[in-house]
Order: structure tokens, then sequence, then C-alpha cells
């Protein structure tokens, strides 16, 4: 899948309402935001990219400056690699790829090479998740990684105890990149497909989705009918924001909120299913 890089320059961009746009981009359909120096940077898969929506959006907002690429499958890994550093968080889960060194005096260590798919823990949303894994026992837990983009977090909870992890995405590549880090961790789903949610058919005591709002809003009900009773939902990609609409929705199919957290007016949610 080709995806279309737009670059906001932040200085041309309020601060008070650099959160409002993103949630926006959300909306629009943009998967993924990374902060690089002054610029933010959002990633759209290119057939879904509509110039029209982002002029009017920098209209509504600050006339904001912006320039627009395209990344085609094949520069994506040199674009990556030149970026990326190990990802540490709480010195319970290091992230790296595989020209970093290992890390020592960590519980977990990923190896991940990411292809064309988002998930490398840099964003606040990943981490988030991870210390919401942190907090339960995976021990021979079946679990769902839904938007499972590299497998990061099928992964830990494999490593983590997990007995079963079943990955779902809606990009191709996804679905192979996932399957790739799993061998390269020496850990295996046993599923990976295609699609979204039409694709759940079994029971789960955890599912992760880390997607965004609207999606996880539709989705909800799908995911709260495939719970095993005392089963934890764990929900992300929105901010702050966004999280009383969140728990409102989870409430109305009988989701108790467990922990939140937030990092950088992104929030993630831990919801558990009745006994």
């Amino acid at each position: 899948m080709e995806y279309t890089e737009i670059s906001i320059d932040q200085r041309t961009l309020n601060s008070a309402v650099q959160d409002i746009v993103i949630a926006e981009l959300g909306e629009m359909g943009f998967e993924s935001f990374m902060e690089e120096n002054q610029f933010l940077r959002a990633y759209i898969p290119s057939d879904a990219y509509n110039e029209t929506d982002l002029i009017q959006l920098s209209a509504q907002y600050d006339d904001f400056s912006y320039s627009v690429k395209v990344i085609p499958q094949q520069n994506w890994n040199a674009q990556w690699e030149s970026n990326f550093s190990p990802i540490s968080i709480d010195r319970y889960c290091l992230i790296r790829a595989p020209f970093h060194e290992a890390g020592k005096g960590y519980d977990f260590e990923i190896e991940i090479e990411p292809k064309m798919s988002f998930g490398t823990g840099h964003h606040a949303t990943t981490r988030l998740m991870i210390m919401l894994m942190k907090g339960i026992d995976m021990k021979n837990k079946k679990v769902l990684d839904m938007g499972c983009g590299t497998g990061v977090l099928g992964i830990l909870a494999k490593m983590t105890g997990a007995g079963s992890v079943d990955g779902i995405d809606i990009d191709q590549w996804a679905v192979e990149n996932t399957i790739e880090n799993a061998a390269r961790n020496s850990v295996n789903f046993d599923n990976v497909m295609l699609g979204g949610a039409e694709q759940i058919t079994r029971n789960y005591d955890v599912i992760l989705a880390n997607i965004n709002r609207n999606i996880l809003l539709a989705d909800m009900e799908q995911y709260a009918q495939h719970l095993n009773p005392g089963g934890y939902l764990f929900l992300s990609g929105f901010l702050e924001a966004d999280k009383t609409i969140v728990a409102k929705k989870a409430e109305t199919f009988q989701l108790t909120l467990t922990d939140q957290l937030s990092e950088d007016q992104w929030q993630a949610m831990a919801f558990k299913a009745s006994n």
C-alpha cells in the first residue's frame, strides 16, 4: 500500500489547537502521527487522501503551512531506519530494530522491522497500551491484537505468557509484517487475518485495539460480544478529549473501566467484562 505523508510546520499552527487538528486528521483517515523537529508528520493510505479536506482543515485552523509527499512501499524501510531509535518503556520493555544493539536490564525485548506498518513504539498510544498490559497477568490468556500493525502488542502478549494470540489488520503489509516480526522474536501467532472486526469469530480473554476513535466506537460492540466473562478490552488511538465518549460507549456493553493512562494528550483505557 502506498502512503501519503503531510508535514505541518508547527510554527504556523497555534499550539492550542494542535490536538484538535490531530483529531480531525484522524477522522479523515490519517493513521499515524510523528513529531520531528518543528514538524508534525501524518500518514494516510494514498487512496484515502483528499487534498480538498486538508485545504479546508487548514483554512479552519490558522491557515497552517504544510507539504505533501507520497511514500512508495519500497522507500518506507529506508526512511524508518534513518529516524528510528530504540524505545525504552519504563525499563520494562525495549523495542528495537535488527540494526540496534541488544539492551540490558529489561524484562522484555522486542525486535521489529516494520515495512509499511505502524506501531514501532514511538507513538504515545503504543507505549500506553504496553503499560496497561503490564498491569494484568497474561498467562494462558487468549489474546486478540486488533489492528496489529507490526504485531508488537501481540508479540509482547505472547512473551508474557499468553496461551494464544490472533492478529487482524486491514493492510496486507501489516499481516505479512506481523508474521515476520513474530518469527523474528521466536513467538507464533495462531492466526493473522486480513480485514476488520468482521474477522472476529473467536472469544478472547484480552482484546488489544490501538486504532482510532471512530473505528473503536464503530466496532466496540463486536469487541464486547467476543470477550470472555471477566475479559479485558484495552483501547487507545484517541485523545484525552474523547475519553468520555469512549467510556460511555463501553458502558452500553456492560464494560467497566478499570484503568486509564495518558501521555501528550493521548489516552488509553482498560475495560473489564462482567463475570
